[in-house]
């Protein structure tokens, strides 16, 4: 009996195996260290709100309103994003306005986990611990807010205790 086949490629061996192997795995490593896509200045702007919104709930988390929070929100957001002082103001405004109007932090932090890398998530998570120190005093809805959110960016344990201590150095908190 005869059985069709379809032809065989020629055998690798050794050397051409090897490089073809090679060549792949560089193709890989190289798409990988492709950074994320950018986003579309409608995505920039819901970027832009998400990041209010958690900064703003950080300052909300305690029950008092204080200035210094206020500016290391606005410090956050110009540090961030490069925005006016109008644009920010306007930011604050809608990221509060959201808040209100929110459920949950899922539909914000979705969109910074899909815009973020793990590096500038961990920025941000010491950007919300700045937040949370520059009124001098860390309360326990803050620092569960911070928990929870941290927790919700999928930024590692180890990461949010040092964002946690920077943030503290820089306050001069103890």
């Amino acid at each position: 009996r005869e059985h069709s086949r379809a032809p065989r490629s020629p055998k690798r061996t050794g050397a051409g195996m090897l490089a073809g192997i090679m060549l792949r795995n560089l193709k890989e490593l190289f798409g990988a260290l492709q950074p994320l896509p950018q986003p579309t200045q409608a995505a920039e702007h819901t970027l832009q709100l998400a990041t209010a919104v958690m900064l703003i709930e950080v300052m909300r988390a305690d029950s008092h309103f204080d200035a210094a929070e206020r500016r290391a929100v606005i410090g956050a957001l110009r540090t961030k994003f490069e925005l006016a002082d109008d644009e920010i103001g306007r930011l604050i405004e809608l990221a509060e306005q959201a808040l209100r109007d929110a459920t949950d932090w899922f539909e914000f932090t979705s969109h910074i986990n899909a815009h973020f890398d793990m590096a500038a998530k961990i920025r941000m998570v010491e950007y919300l611990w700045r937040v949370a120190y520059a009124d001098g005093h860390l309360g326990e809805h803050e620092r569960h807010t911070l928990w929870r959110l941290s927790d919700l960016l999928h930024v590692p344990h180890g990461a949010y205790i040092h964002a946690k201590m920077r943030a503290r150095q820089a306050a001069g908190a103890a």
